[in-house]
């Protein structure tokens, strides 16, 4: 396969860029961790977009390093960037970012953070770019995060489906399947990329629950943080600060929706706990297998769950 120069793709920032190399050279590490995420593929309770929108909203938003063509590689037609218009004529526009920032945590550790709108198109040129940018910046471990939707309560913990070549990273969590076809997304190709070339990888999907998987759902991202904190070593205090405070709201709020709901709502989360549970009984005892439990079909998960989405989204 002929791939044209990923280069052309982004451009360094000059200053960011001294900077950055400078740390990587300095550093007793192997080098800076990578996180990257990329919004437009599936993120259910903006469990990945929580995260990015928290660390550029601390004290030390960081220093931009290298900005990918935003013209080159997002559809606007498919997702139109915000404009205002003010009276009689257009006064501001939104431009796609797709930008590579450097970073410190609480301990002035370096690290770097790759976010903006998933690209459109050229998606190896694209990968291999990031693959350019690793290798040059000397990055020890890249790391990407999102949400899926899933069958489980809010009442539980949240779990975590972990992948990449370093998956172990992330103990007390484990796949659920052993093979699947699924539609694929620029991160994953990046991943996919990233060990092929022999860097390490590890990615993490945080399971949210169907009723809130269009709603942002704290909780999720939360244990995200937890598990990319337990990775890499970073400290990041002030997110997880902020995100349990937010993740207490969100329960709270939940809980009250439940007692103001009808029945049914109620009677499903009801059900999702008692599979959970069941799961969760079986895996402690080495089985695959869980206890039969009389839980709603599917049918009726599925329209309890579209009819609480509609009412939430009319609110």
């Amino acid at each position: 396969m002929t791939v044209h120069d990923p280069q052309d793709l982004y451009t360094w920032d000059p200053q960011g860029l001294r900077r950055a190399e400078a740390l990587a050279a300095d550093s007793d590490t192997a080098g800076p961790v990578l996180l990257y995420h990329f919004e437009g593929f599936i993120d259910a309770g903006e469990a990945g977009a929580q995260l990015v929108e928290r660390l550029l909203e601390g004290p030390r938003p960081g220093t931009l390093v290298a900005r990918f063509d935003h013209d080159r590689l997002v559809d606007y037609r498919a997702r139109r960037p915000t404009m205002t218009f003010r009276k009689d004529r257009w006064t501001a526009y939104e431009t796609p970012r797709l930008e590579l920032r450097l970073l410190h945590d609480a301990t002035r550790q370096p690290f770097l953070l790759l976010s903006g709108p998933e690209p459109d198109v050229e998606w190896d040129r694209f990968s291999f770019a990031v693959l350019q940018i690793v290798e040059r910046l000397k990055a020890r471990l890249a790391v990407n995060f999102h949400g899926i939707p899933m069958g489980v309560p809010h009442t539980r913990p949240v779990g975590l489906t972990p992948h990449g070549n370093r998956a172990e990273l992330v103990p007390g969590q484990r796949g659920l399947f052993d093979e699947a076809q699924v539609p694929g997304s620029a991160a994953a190709l990046v991943e996919m990329r990233l060990i092929e070339a022999g860097h390490d990888v590890v990615g993490m999907a945080a399971h949210v629950p169907h009723y809130v998987a269009r709603s942002r759902y704290p909780d999720a991202t939360l244990a995200v943080l937890e598990a990319i904190t337990g990775a890499t070593g970073l400290v990041l205090p002030e997110a997880a600060h902020v995100l349990r405070n937010r993740a207490l709201k969100t329960q709270n709020e939940i809980e009250r929706e439940l007692a103001e709901g009808d029945s049914e709502l109620v009677a499903v989360v009801r059900g999702l706990e008692q599979q959970y549970d069941a799961m969760a009984g079986a895996a402690g005892r080495g089985s695959l297998m869980a206890e039969s439990q009389d839980l709603p079909s599917a049918e009726e998960l599925g329209e309890v769950f579209e009819r609480f989405l509609a009412d939430r989204e009319d609110g």
